[in-house]
């Protein structure tokens, strides 16, 4: 899904519309957030109180018969006495007649992606078709109390698609939105050091507890493929299956990570159009096309005023090298016209990479926690490689591009300025860790993911010893919505967990190549 960006999840400038109402009147990240009640030593006691489901700013026909609430958590589980915080709950009902009992648990990709407008992707895919469907909103993420949302980023982002990608302008923009958004989230009490991968699994194993169930799967997609790593090794205990999709496996996430994962995606559709005819034969230079497009564009910016395709006046946008690379990891652009895309560009025709950058310009104002996303990221993903690990994994994957690209890793650009601005602590020997777990596992990738390269998949399954891995031809990242297959492979997995049915993927190909007129 376009809106869910390596980070691990939510768009290439993420989406925004106006500051949603979470579970109770009081506005998120005000603190009415209790103070724990228990005693010298211990750690504030986990419950699940009963609610009305989150007022979303479109219905979510699933919520009408959800049981939802909120789960009451301590913040800092290490802080004995601190405050609790409330994260959104709903137990969407299957519509089988006899479920089977042992429910699906769903863990959304970002950090800090919105997880309730994931819902509808995951009912049609069919994931509540035979057991419950547990959604539970991350801690920080809208709906939950606090809410690390951060509209001075969202702002940014959509001012940002007129300005030059790596500018040292835009580079100061940026800073001084993450700043503010800082001040003000410290300012209200929140510890960002709390919101981390560990918490988080935690949140979720006391999840299990409080709703009094026995056993349950694991469904995580994107970061939530990282975090359900994380949950398996430190929880183990009434996991009857998990089901990885687009895996970012923890040991390996980082911003080197990002460039390895580009190569990967964007050298299996250079593939996959050099082995259909049609593509072969109207596109036989893609690769050099888009490289001297980088090249071309990062020296020499083209300034255009493009209306959005969500409708509305036209906007300004700046199209570079760093736009250009941004928007195909992003998948702003259908994978099945990015050769014609990519062909039109290089024969003055932007258009199409023009109207994505301007869709870039409307956001949905605080639909994605960046606060979540810096507080993962900047403790997770950064502080254990160095700004020439960065640029010499982007040479490695891209030796054609200019520096001024290569330095940034793609969708997460200036991080470690970001990082020593948001300023929470180093956790990546929490995380270095080899994968653990004796239960039944599945991978799902796609081919044309540009984010989480499907080649990690294997690498992480040789460590889990019931493991089974699908790739699935010119998908890109968050598999199961986009392909009927993967979403038959996971209903069997979850029916099978040792013994789940992959046939269909024999024989599947990516969709057609758009062809233009020379």
């Amino acid at each position: 899904m376009a809106r869910h960006r390596f980070r691990i999840g939510a768009a290439a400038a993420a989406a925004a519309l106006g500051l949603l109402t979470a579970l109770s009147p009081r506005p998120a990240g005000v603190a009415p957030l209790h103070p724990a009640t228990t005693g010298p030593g211990h750690a504030a006691a986990s419950r699940f109180v009963p609610g009305p489901c989150p007022r979303t700013p479109e219905p979510i026909e699933a919520l009408a018969t959800a049981r939802c609430g909120y789960l009451e958590v301590p913040e800092n589980r290490t802080r004995p006495g601190g405050r609790t915080i409330r994260l959104a709950v709903a137990v969407i009902p299957a519509t089988s007649a006899k479920p089977a009992q042992d429910p699906v648990v769903f863990m959304s990709g970002g950090p800090g992606g919105e997880t309730f407008d994931d819902i509808p992707y995951l009912v049609s895919s069919g994931l509540n078709r035979d057991r419950d469907l547990i959604v539970m909103a991350q801690r920080g993420n809208l709906y939950d109390q606090p809410d690390l949302a951060c509209p001075e980023l969202d702002h940014f982002y959509a001012t940002s698609v007129g300005l030059p990608s790596y500018a040292p302008a835009t580079r100061r923009l940026m800073l001084d939105a993450v700043k503010r958004c800082r001040d003000r989230l410290t300012a209200d009490g929140t510890d960002l050091s709390a919101y981390n991968s560990t918490e988080n699994a935690a949140d979720f194993a006391d999840l299990r507890t409080a709703l009094g169930i026995k056993e349950w799967n694991v469904y995580g997609h994107s970061y939530g493929s990282n975090l359900a790593l994380t949950y398996l090794r430190l929880h183990p205990r009434g996991v009857r299956s998990v089901a990885f999709d687009s895996i970012a496996p923890p040991r390996d996430v980082s911003l080197p990570f990002a460039w390895a994962g580009a190569r990967e995606g964007l050298e299996n559709l250079y593939k996959a159009c050099a082995a259909e005819p049609a593509c072969k034969s109207r596109y036989p230079d893609l690769e050099r096309t888009l490289n001297e497009q980088v090249r071309t564009l990062e020296a020499h910016p083209l300034t255009l005023d493009v209306a959005p395709p969500q409708g509305g006046d036209p906007v300004k946008v700046v199209l570079d090298g760093g736009a250009l690379v941004n928007l195909l990891v992003a998948k702003a652009i259908p994978f099945k016209d990015v050769p014609a895309a990519i062909d039109e560009l290089g024969r003055g025709r932007p258009e199409r990479f023009a109207r994505a950058r301007a869709a870039g310009s409307v956001q949905v104002t605080g639909q994605t926690a960046h606060g979540l996303t810096n507080s993962v990221v900047c403790a997770e993903w950064i502080p254990d490689h160095s700004a020439s690990d960065v640029l010499r994994a982007g040479r490695e994957a891209f030796p054609d591009w200019p520096e001024q690209v290569l330095a940034q890793a793609p969708q997460l650009a200036f991080q470690e300025e970001v990082c020593r601005v948001w300023n929470v602590p180093d956790r990546t020997a929490t995380m270095r860790v080899a994968p653990a777990g004796s239960v039944p596992t599945l991978f799902l990738n796609g081919t044309f993911d540009m984010k989480t390269g499907a080649s990690w998949a294997q690498r992480t399954a040789r460590e889990l010893p019931r493991s089974t891995t699908v790739r699935i031809p010119g998908i890109g990242h968050w598999v199961v919505p986009q392909s009927p297959c993967a979403q038959q492979v996971l209903a069997s997995f979850l029916t099978r967990p040792t013994a789940p049915d992959t046939g269909c993927v024999a024989g599947l190909e990516p969709e057609p190549f758009t062809i233009t007129a020379k």
